[in-house]
């Protein structure tokens, strides 16, 4: 049984009214929310306030789930709202990327930052650094979140499709021209 109809068991469990088939459904996501709020806000310990807010949002509506997208998508748009929500009411500017510089690193092009050691390749490194996070920075929100979404998150293009609510094409021309534009401003410094 795949995770996907699982998780659908478990959501026509709740449905049904049996509330600790919820908790499995916390407990299997739980940190992936935390990790994907944390983007956005920041501090551990409230990313961990505004997961929990997200999942008793997630609980509340689970009752118009239809399982048309995988659970974790609609739980996904969920955290990431509730998030941006979280940002807004503390009169906080949305964060400029959506992924941090650690993750940065796994992008290709990126195989110089790893195995650091004299001055000029820590220079080099913090360089790389500093050129990927204005690259993310500079992409639009639509770019951004749709290469974060593929890259980081390994959601397929289809379930890219559900979270933005867009054609699959809509999705491969993002991604196409988020790396497009990471590529040329990492060209002079690679």
């Amino acid at each position: 049984m795949g995770t996907s109809q699982t998780d659908l068991e478990l959501v026509k469990r709740v449905q049904a009214g049996e509330k600790k088939a919820f908790d499995v459904l916390v407990l299997k996501y739980q940190q992936r929310v935390i990790n994907l709020v944390m983007r956005y806000v920041h501090d551990q310990f409230i990313a961990m306030d505004v997961s929990q807010e997200a999942f008793i949002k997630a609980y509340r509506g689970l009752k118009n789930f239809r399982g048309d997208s995988a659970f974790y998508t609609w739980l996904y748009r969920i955290a990431i709202n509730t998030a941006k929500n979280h940002l807004v009411t503390q009169s906080r500017r949305l964060p400029a990327s959506d992924i941090d510089a650690q993750e940065a690193e796994s992008y290709t092009g990126a195989e110089g930052l790893q195995n650091m050691g004299s001055p000029e390749e820590e220079l080099n490194k913090n360089e790389v650094h500093a050129t990927i996070i204005a690259a993310f920075e500079s992409l639009p929100d639509d770019l951004r979140t749709a290469i974060t979404l593929r890259e980081i998150e390994g959601f397929s293009y289809e379930e890219i499709a559900e979270a933005m609510e867009c054609p699959i094409g809509t999705v491969r021309s993002r991604i196409f021209r988020a790396r497009e534009a990471i590529e040329e401003k990492l060209g002079p410094v690679l």
